[in-house]
């Protein structure tokens, strides 16, 4: 790689992993200056197929907006949030197929929601089954406690 101050060469001094990818610490052989690089995995296009036919690439941020929306308030540590999304991403790139069902990842993401809270659980489940009234919620919270 090229020193980004002279563009002359460089060495790695330090590699290590972090939530942006590998990090390498790297110096210029020529002007001695320190500098960090991250080194990425590049990720296949996934595409999700929505309820009405529509095709849109996989979004993250509204998968992870969806689920913190259902923990808010609640007591459970923003880690086991985020280590559940990112069990939920990787998972889905696991299969590796290019197309999923937005029916597919809202099952996969209650599943694990009820594993971490009942009423995080329900407040999904209203908004994913897009419940109607009361009865909808009753129906739901009978299934929960026969679990």
């Amino acid at each position: 790689m090229e020193c980004p101050f002279c563009f002359g060469k460089t060495k790695v001094t330090d590699k290590r992993s972090s939530p942006e990818g590998i990090r390498r610490r790297r110096e210029c052989l020529k002007c001695k200056r320190r500098f960090t690089t991250y080194e990425k995995v590049s990720k296949s296009d996934l595409y999700v197929i929505k309820k009405d036919g529509r095709r849109e690439k996989f979004d993250k941020g509204k998968l992870e907006g969806g689920i913190e929306r259902a923990f808010e308030k609640r007591p459970v540590k923003k880690e086991n949030i985020d280590k559940m999304i990112n069990e939920i991403e990787e998972q889905l790139m696991r299969r590796g197929k290019r197309e999923v069902s937005s029916s597919f990842i809202g099952e996969l993401a209650m599943k694990k929601i009820k594993k971490l809270d009942n009423v995080a659980y329900i407040r999904f489940a209203s908004v994913y089954r897009d419940f109607q009234d009361a009865k909808d919620f009753k129906n739901e919270l009978k299934e929960l406690k026969n679990a």
